[in-house]
């Protein structure tokens, strides 16, 4: 019924149709054979490429990659953990000697400008950049999944050790 709706109303003229003159255009099936040819010119919704490879998306991948090496330690240590929403977030500054802490500040800062370049640029690179904020859930539960063992990961507004 939903994906009728919504072929009602990608079709106004059907719509029309079917409310104007729905009975008789039911009865003498020229209604069902424009409905069929609507839902069959109806586009599939495919899903988010993503892999998408743009030279913009490129160029965020490497700078993540570069800085990966940087948080690595600081991920293993518990002081820096992933957020439920795609994110780095500093976990226990304590962790991380205070004449180190404005420079894991600004990694992190760096680390969550790139991931939001990237979830836009995914989008864009789908041609759909209304898709950015599904494509930030997506990359937050697969980074999540993918986190090693002992790193911290939020669930549920929780720090969980992995």
């Amino acid at each position: 019924m939903k994906r009728l709706m919504l072929s009602l109303h990608a079709c106004p003229r059907l719509l029309q149709l079917f409310l104007c003159d729905g009975y008789h255009s039911l009865k003498s099936g020229l209604f069902l054979a424009s409905l069929m040819l609507c839902l069959v010119a109806l586009p599939a919704h495919a899903a988010a490429d993503l892999d998408a490879n743009t030279p913009a998306v490129a160029a965020v991948k490497a700078s993540m990659q570069s800085r990966h090496l940087q948080l690595l330690p600081h991920y293993q240590s518990g002081a820096v953990g992933l957020t439920a929403d795609g994110f780095v977030a500093v976990k226990e500054a304590g962790l991380v000697p205070l004449s180190q802490r404005s420079a894991l500040a600004a990694l992190v800062k760096d680390e969550n400008a790139d991931r939001a370049r990237l979830y836009q640029g995914m989008a864009a690179a789908n041609g759909h950049p209304e898709w950015a904020g599904e494509i930030q859930r997506t990359f937050a539960q697969r980074w999540m999944d993918k986190a090693q063992a002992g790193w911290f990961v939020q669930r549920d507004g929780q720090w969980v050790r992995k």
